[in-house]
């Protein structure tokens, strides 16, 4: 199993790769917006035993319908979040040897949901 920096590089180097993706600490904890400063958006943040999880893992925004899907197929990867959970996002483990594909796929769908239709052309091409 990976240890917990090369997870976290793993998911810092997926982020980071999206058209004007930042990174800065919220919560304690390192989050990636779109395009950064003081107005950009949060998409992922990482959740490293945020509030007591007895685990590693990431909250990401998510497209309507996609939290109760991805949990529904793998409880165990996928979770509702606290705070943002009601809004849609969902918690994705990465402790325990994910489909980094897959993980890539949750991450730019969740950039789809924040980033302006500008960004998105660049996301496609």
């Amino acid at each position: 199993m990976p240890e917990k920096d090369e997870l976290v590089e793993r998911l810092r180097h997926i982020a980071l790769a999206l058209p004007e993706v930042t990174e800065r600490s919220s919560h304690g904890e390192p989050s990636f917006f779109v395009r950064g400063g003081r107005s950009g958006k949060q998409f992922l943040m990482l959740d490293d035993h945020h509030h007591g999880a007895a685990h590693l893992g990431f909250w990401c925004a998510a497209p309507p319908g996609a939290q109760e899907a991805l949990i529904g197929h793998d409880p165990d990867r996928y979770f509702r979040p606290p705070y943002v959970g009601h809004r849609g996002w969902v918690g994705v483990r990465i402790d325990n040897d994910p489909d980094w594909d897959e993980v890539g796929e949750v991450i730019r769908d969740a950039y789809r949901q924040i980033a302006p239709k500008t960004l998105l052309a660049q996301l496609e091409d």
